[in-house]
């Protein structure tokens, strides 16, 4: 019975290899240049630290087994305690590698930069400079993802389509949490925040439909926060524009305060209107009748401080008659009062042991003159 369950045991093992082959690792053999360069970026980083881990594995091995206890014919040395070449080859081989590790992660930081725009289609194809990338902008809510075409002047929930061979322009933010925009296929995962814009400009080269999702936990419903990205020719995203324009509905600051409610498993949904600056408004979270936005309260205190360090509620026509902050004001608009942390007269109680004065050994803080009256605050 024991070697029965051992067989099928060891034949789920071999297998899992086999079956492992069926998979598509898609973060290294992505569909769009950018993802592709950041596989490439991993594939020589690992080879550069397996220049040191395999040899000091391979190493550890050997010395075990040749300096075994029982092989007598092995050199023994006890008082053996320095090698000058040993050490030179052990400090050296980690160092070049570290400077290599860091000139690859310097240059590929700035060329793989999210916000920088795309040099190149794909390789041997670079992008001419009048080539004008395809703007969308991204919203993460609770819990679904809202994409705007303002080009095209459409809008769709849980449903990507982007041009092949077409450099794309994301500008993305959040509704309420911070979330994560990640397309493996397309180009590494950029963060979404709140009251703040981020950027990523990516291509897809390849036709196809991919997977979209949120890569940062942002609350019950993160699991389904995922989305189909369809890469189409020209003529299939002109097709695409024109189906979506004639769903009816407008995308509006209505529409959107109720998309923003938390909702799970959102089926795709396309619109065919897009009210005028709404991303705009919703980066500064004054999509809310009545709201100021954040650009409009910066600008304004900007103009009343002339651009030098002026505090948001410093601003009259925008706090109404809020008090300035603290940091503004003089020492004589401050005031004074009891220093906390000031010298205090000796604790109550004696050193008698059993004396009665040493029961408590609490003292009570004077209280200000508004609280006179009160029951004195006991502290230890």
């Amino acid at each position: 019975m024991r070697t029965g369950k051992g067989l099928r045991a060891l034949a789920v093992v071999l297998a899992g290899p086999a079956l492992l082959g069926g998979c598509d690792m898609v973060v290294m053999n992505p569909s769009g240049d950018v993802a592709q360069q950041q596989a490439k970026l991993v594939l020589a980083s690992t080879g550069l630290m397996l220049l040191i881990i395999v040899p000091v594995i391979v190493l550890t091995v050997l010395f075990a087994w040749k300096y075994r206890a029982s092989n007598t014919d092995a050199e023994y040395a006890p008082d053996w305690d320095h090698s000058t070449g040993l050490e030179l080859v052990i400090w050296s081989a980690p160092l070049l590698i570290i400077i290599a590790l860091g000139a690859l992660t310097w240059i590929s930081t700035h060329t793989l930069d999210p916000y920088r725009p795309l040099a190149r289609l794909a390789e041997g194809r670079p992008l001419a400079k009048t080539d004008k990338p395809l703007e969308i902008q991204v919203v993460s809510l609770d819990w679904k993802w809202l994409f705007i075409y303002p080009e095209q002047g459409v809008a769709t929930v849980n449903e990507l389509v982007l041009p092949k061979d077409r450099q794309v322009r994301f500008r993305l933010t959040s509704s309420s949490v911070m979330n994560a925009f990640y397309v493996p296929a397309m180009a590494g995962m950029v963060y979404t925040m709140p009251g703040m814009e981020t950027k990523l400009h990516a291509v897809l080269n390849r036709p196809g439909r991919f997977e979209g999702m949120s890569a940062n936990y942002s609350g019950a419903g993160f699991s389904y926060m995922h989305f189909p990205v369809d890469s189409v020719d020209d003529a299939g995203f002109a097709r695409w524009v024109s189906e979506a324009k004639t769903a009816g509905r407008t995308l509006n600051a209505a529409t959107y305060m109720q998309l923003e409610k938390p909702s799970e498993r959102v089926p795709a949904i396309r619109f065919a209107t897009v009210e005028p600056r709404l991303f705009d408004r919703a980066v500064g979270m004054c999509i809310q009748p009545g709201l100021s936005c954040m650009q409009d309260t910066m600008a304004k205190d900007m103009q009343a401080g002339g651009g030098h360090g002026s505090a948001v509620n410093d601003t009259p026509d925008q706090r109404g008659s809020e008090a300035k902050g603290a940091i503004l004001k003089t020492p004589e608009e401050k005031g004074s009062s009891p220093h906390r942390n000031a010298p205090r007269p000796p604790a109550p109680g004696t050193n008698d042991r059993g004396s009665a004065a040493n029961r408590t050994m609490t003292s009570a803080d004077p209280l200000p003159q508004p609280f006179a009256g009160r029951a004195p605050i006991a502290r230890s």
